[in-house]
């Protein structure tokens, strides 16, 4: 079935089953926990005995790498009352870039004022332990890495991880917008929600891929203006050319920053926890910088831009990564554009295009600005707003990234 008409038919499905879903999901646990038969058990490495980064040698007996991630932005309370929330059920939907024989998660608690406890979790129905527990707690502030879960992984598929919690107490780690249906299921019944919950990574235990490209970014990268439950957002297309051989990690993040907190913490801050901690990560590209130029208060230096982005590069470069960066796209119409505030965002693309902040480089400003008012985007791309681009954008900036700078040391694209 053709991987869009697989999306709408997955959401009908799961919407209409909800209850039953849960049901399933929790039984099926107890079913093969129990002394009844049992799944296959693969062999797959200690998940202590493998580095999340950087990425192992490929070899006859594979290695860990990022399928899907999403960066933590926030802590939420939620507005059901406590007693609803009682042991809710939440079903987040991801989509993968790469598969394999094996699954593990992470669980984050980064906004958390208290312990988040987890008493059933399973992937795709299949039980999921934390060293060797079905239950877990994971510290305010704090994050946990499951046990491998034999389970089979699909490129290019939705995958849905189920979370129970016996309790109310948050706030709730979240990543808001994520143009993904998940749902959340309380006494009150069940609601649908564009966040991902408590969950931010998926690697697999592959033998095909290469290890995994991280995407650091904005709005832009988080897929503003795209559409939802498509996976239309540029880094999307991106894994689609990949073919499952190269894993892609989307830590966007909507209003992000480089140089100050704001909408999530600044991307100075957490290129470590999103960019250089994830599992098999071969190759980082960043495209961040506009929010800095437009938001208030907006930075009028350019090489202070220029200079957070060096400095993200040099510690990727610390840990033996190549790094692709990206130009500033035009957004004249938006109601913060200013003719000071393009002129701040030529001179950073100047600066980036001079070489010296990047190993390579992704010219979005000349893939969808309009070439006959070249401050504007192209109208066919414009999602309406004049700064986020519809699906037709996103699949030509995801068109415009050259593979074989992604690994330079493989002499052809046909070889990624």
């Amino acid at each position: 079935m053709p991987r869009r008409q697989g999306y709408a038919l997955l959401i009908a499905l799961v919407a209409g089953t909800a209850a039953l879903a849960a049901a399933v999901a929790f039984a099926g646990s107890l079913l093969f926990s129990g002394s009844g038969a049992r799944p296959q058990q693969i062999a797959v490495p200690d998940p202590r005995s493998v580095a999340r980064t950087p990425a192992a040698a490929a070899h006859s007996t594979g290695l860990w790498a990022a399928t899907w991630t999403a960066a933590p932005v926030t802590g939420v309370v939620d507005s059901y009352n406590s007693s609803a929330l009682n042991r809710r059920t939440i079903r987040d939907v991801v989509h993968t870039s790469i598969g394999g024989d094996a699954a593990r998660i992470t669980l984050s608690n980064a906004f958390g004022t208290r312990p988040l406890v987890m008493d059933r979790v399973t992937v795709n129905t299949r039980p999921v332990t934390f060293a060797g527990a079905r239950t877990v707690t994971v510290a305010a502030g704090g994050q946990v890495v499951s046990d491998p879960v034999a389970v089979p992984v699909a490129a290019d598929s939705d995958l849905v991880v189920t979370l129970r919690t016996p309790t109310a107490r948050g706030p709730v780690t979240v990543h808001e917008r994520s143009h993904q249906t998940s749902y959340v299921d309380t006494a009150w019944g069940t609601r649908r929600t564009d966040g991902w919950r408590y969950l931010t990574a998926v690697d697999v235990h592959t033998r095909t891929a290469t290890g995994t490209v991280a995407v650091i970014g904005d709005s832009l990268t988080a897929g503003t203006g795209s559409s939802l439950d498509t996976n239309s957002r540029w880094p999307d297309v991106l894994a689609d050319r990949l073919g499952g051989r190269y894993g892609v990690a989307n830590a966007g993040i909507a209003g992000n920053r480089i140089l100050r907190d704001g909408h999530g913490v600044r991307a100075s801050a957490r290129f470590d926890r999103d960019v250089l901690d994830v599992a098999g990560v071969r190759t980082v590209v960043i495209a961040l910088g506009i929010n800095d130029v437009q938001q208030s208060p907006q930075e009028t230096d350019p090489q202070r831009i220029a200079d957070g982005l060096r400095a993200m590069t040099l510690r990727a470069h610390a840990r033996g990564l190549r790094v692709v960066g990206a130009t500033l796209m035009p957004y004249e119409g938006y109601a913060t554009w200013t003719p000071r505030s393009n002129d701040v965002r030529e001179r950073v693309n100047a600066l980036i295009r001079s070489g010296g902040i990047f190993d390579s480089v992704i010219d979005f400003d000349a893939a969808a600005r309009d070439p006959h008012r070249p401050t504007r985007l192209l109208p066919a791309y414009n999602s309406g707003d004049h700064l986020h681009l519809n699906d037709a954008g996103y699949r030509r900036l995801g068109s415009t990234v050259d593979l074989t700078a992604l690994a330079p040391d493989r002499p052809t694209s046909d070889q990624l």
